[in-house]
């Protein structure tokens, strides 16, 4: 092994963008296990299909539709 390399002449990794990020992120119990059965159906890990799932979303530029409940004014 030398002491010393020179990367003078090294260039950025094309697939540098294509790395992935780490991040907490927190799912309901439901979402969790819907994804973990699908994952045993299909024989891919849930992880990933939680994130080909939301690449589809953002591709194709999805928004969700956001319904807010009023919880009941019972006394």
């Amino acid at each position: 092994m030398r002491k010393e390399y020179d990367f003078s002449e090294s260039v950025a990794s094309p697939y540098a963008k294509l790395q992935k990020k780490q991040v907490t992120i927190r799912l309901g119990v439901d979402v969790i296990a819907y994804f973990k059965q699908l994952s045993t159906e299909t024989g891919t890990p849930y992880q990933r299909l939680i994130n080909l799932y939301l690449q589809d979303c953002a591709r194709k530029e999805r928004k969700p539709k956001i319904v807010w409940e009023s919880l009941s004014e019972e006394v």
